[in-house]
């Protein structure tokens, strides 16, 4: 579904045809209800930038969690500024099934419907915050797949040309009406035109930053670095799982009459019961696995369904959608040891969760939606995979061999909270060795022991 189709198809969906009038006018009531619930959805959606948040500061470790949250809040104010900028005119502005849109500061002109035409549909704003939390949303991905090495100003700067130049042009061609929209590229509320893209940027970036000290030993074994706090991962869970109401409920882009209203009950349960069944599958092969049920896999299996259903949650029926989602499930409790064993490093389980789940929703869109085409959905994909690493990978190397991307071993020793910001999140715990182990040095020591003024707990 284009992400721009006009609310005023949508709105007259469920009226009758008048003999006197082709397209009867909206009217002032559709207006207000399209505008709320552009604003309210755009909220939740907005929320789930807490989610990721909560989820990542209690998957790292605890020296990296100030750091972590000051990233997710600061990514979100940047991705708001640079879409003002520059991003929705090139993501909605005169894209005409081309691959791009416009450049220019975005205005909103509300100027007929304060006269009494109400033919837009909504309010400009109410449109504008809507599409910009959903920019931010990609942008959350990559935090925590980078987390706990990466420079914090390397990072933002990263978040400036993908929330700015690449989320927007990528997304011009589905949701835009460009060249994907053309073909018939169907994805609802983003799975691949959202999360791949946050799994793409965050897959390059992995990479080219490399893994963590520690986590993959010489032999192959893979060291596990455990999360800091597994009942803050879980809150932001639910957090995340409520905004996805708005994430997948609001881009019914409309709920001025009946049909949406429908369209809109349909969209919410079926994005519930999908995060249902990612879950449930997900503990049910883990313990079939490891013989052990796994929290951050169960928390990264209910994600993994709502991701499934984010890119056709309208045309399931509830036992298809649970079906994507468990699909999703099985899949995060695979790709998470698979990016393991190719060394690379992800923090948070993003790229099992946001990729492949991203990429898995997108192609089973054809499952339920006989409009949708398995080739172009396959198209849609790759392209924008294509894209995606092409660019990113310019982006991350330039800033690698510019300012840098990554700490240096003895500031990842001591954690990114004292190294970047010098600030902890939790200044009453110490939880690092000093002196005990060999991945430290006298310099990494002294300068712990300076930096501490308290007693040390050690471990």
């Amino acid at each position: 579904m284009n992400k721009r189709v006009s609310i005023l198809t949508l709105s007259l969906l469920a009226l009758p045809v008048l003999a006197f009038a082709e397209n009867p006018p909206v009217s002032e009531m559709t207006f207000i209800l399209n505008t709320f619930s552009f604003l309210v959805m755009g909220i939740l959606v907005m929320w789930m930038a807490a989610g990721f948040g909560m989820l990542e500061a209690g998957l790292v470790r605890s020296k990296n969690v100030a750091t972590i949250c000051l990233k997710n809040i600061s990514l979100f104010a940047i991705a708001g500024l640079l879409f003002y900028v520059v991003g929705y005119n090139l993501m909605y502005q005169g894209v005409d099934g081309g691959f791009i849109g416009s450049l220019g500061f975005w205005s909103a002109d509300d100027t007929a419907a304060a006269a009494g035409d109400y033919s837009a549909g909504y309010a400009a704003a109410s449109d504008w915050f809507f599409q910009m939390v959903f920019c931010g949303a990609a942008c959350s991905v990559v935090s925590g797949c980078v987390a706990e090495r990466i420079k914090l100003w390397s990072f933002l700067a990263f978040c400036v040309v993908l929330t700015g130049i690449i989320y927007p042009i990528q997304g011009s061609w589905g949701w835009g009406g460009g060249w994907l929209s053309e073909l018939g590229f169907a994805d609802y509320a983003g799975s691949t035109i959202v999360h791949s893209v946050g799994g793409w940027a965050a897959l390059t970036g992995a990479i080219i930053l490399g893994a963590r000290k520690g986590k993959y030993g010489k032999d192959g074994r893979i060291n596990p670095l455990p999360g800091s706090n597994i009942p803050m991962a879980t809150l932001g869970t639910f957090i995340l799982w409520m905004g996805w109401y708005g994430f997948n409920g609001g881009s019914v882009l409309a709920l001025g009459d009946a049909a949406s209203a429908i369209e809109m009950s349909n969209v919410i349960v079926n994005t519930n019961v999908a995060a249902c069944g990612g879950m449930v599958a997900a503990m049910i092969m883990v313990q079939l696995l490891y013989k052990k049920v796994d929290v951050t896999m169960a928390l990264n299996g209910a994600l993994a369904g709502l991701v499934s259903i984010t890119a056709g949650p309208a045309t399931p029926s509830l036992g298809a959608a649970a079906l994507i989602g468990g699909v999703g499930g099985v899949l995060v409790v695979l790709a998470v040891p698979f990016f393991d064993k190719l060394k690379i490093d992800d923090v948070v389980g993003a790229l099992s969760v946001h990729l492949v789940c991203g990429i898995w929703g997108t192609l089973a869109v054809p499952f339920t939606d006989p409009e949708a085409s398995f080739v172009t959905q396959l198209i849609g994909v790759a392209a924008t995979g294509a894209f995606v690493v092409v660019t990113t990978s310019a982006v991350w190397l330039a800033l690698k061999y510019s300012i840098g991307i990554r700490v240096s071993e003895e500031e990842e020793m001591l954690g990114c909270d004292m190294s970047e910001i010098g600030m902890e999140a939790y200044p009453d715990f110490q939880t690092i060795h000093i002196g005990s182990s060999g991945l430290g040095s006298p310099q990494l020591s002294a300068a712990l022991a300076g930096a501490v003024s308290r007693p040390v707990k050690q471990q």
